[in-house]
């Protein structure tokens, strides 16, 4: 069930990134791609994580005017990955464009997926209300910022798996729900608020499971990896 477990490659270097992959043996599994690597090693990354048969989610939440995000989409639609995504609070005209620039830019009849960010899983409600001055709970704005995406054109958001049930329940259930956040029992919670393990995220309703710190910081991350498998596929928790 690798299909729905994404391994963030967080790491500053392709050479640092292929040995992690290459020592666990993580040939062939989804990988999200964020800012890090991606503006250090550029597309040829992409080329390369695609020759080792990686589905790829490319994690660059794009956030600026909605023409911008647009020519920048239709380029990056050609990189034929199999996820993107944007900040929800670029508002709905950059979600528009967004979704345009991807179907424009296709020209092999590779479906992208567009998946808009709701607040990110490291603010609680006290950053959000006093430094983003964004009234509310987050559970509360994540609904509204998931609704207003999906009529917009995005399939789906980057949520906590906190979120993920409700929003199926407003957007429907082919809504894509992406949860970073996961954490077995033993990991630490690093810099994220609102984590949760693998069996709750099942419970819970989400569709796409971001695996980070709980498998890079592993000692023995291919085991660590197995673990979030058979607890997502069991329901059985860590």
């Amino acid at each position: 069930m690798t299909e729905n477990m994404y391994l963030a490659l967080d790491f500053p270097t392709w050479d640092e990134a292929k040995h992690f992959i290459d020592e666990n043996n993580f040939h062939g599994i989804p990988v999200k791609v964020g800012m890090e690597l991606f503006y250090r090693e550029g597309p040829d990354l992409i080329e390369r994580l695609k020759q080792d048969n990686h589905n790829i989610f490319l994690d660059l939440k794009l956030h600026d005017i909605p023409a911008t995000v647009g020519k920048a989409m239709k380029n990056l639609a050609k990189l034929g990955v199999d996820i993107v995504n944007v900040h929800a609070l670029g508002g709905s005209e950059m979600i528009i464009q967004a979704k345009e620039g991807l179907l424009s830019g296709n020209v092999s009849g590779h479906e992208t997926k567009l998946i808009a960010v709701t607040v990110l899983t490291s603010m609680d409600d006290e950053m959000m209300n006093n430094e983003l001055m964004i009234q509310g709970k987050v559970q509360d704005n994540v609904l509204h910022f998931a609704d207003f995406a999906k009529k917009n054109g995005a399939d789906g958001v980057v949520c906590s798996v906190h979120e993920a049930m409700r929003i199926k329940d407003v957007c429907g259930p082919q809504f894509l729900t992406i949860t970073p956040g996961i954490r077995l029992q033993e990991s630490d919670n690093n810099d994220q608020k609102r984590v949760a393990t693998p069996s709750f995220a099942r419970e819970n309703k989400a569709d796409i499971l971001v695996l980070g710190r709980t498998i890079t910081n592993a000692q023995d991350p291919k085991a660590a990896y197995k673990k979030v498998l058979e607890e997502w596929g069991n329901g059985n928790k860590s």
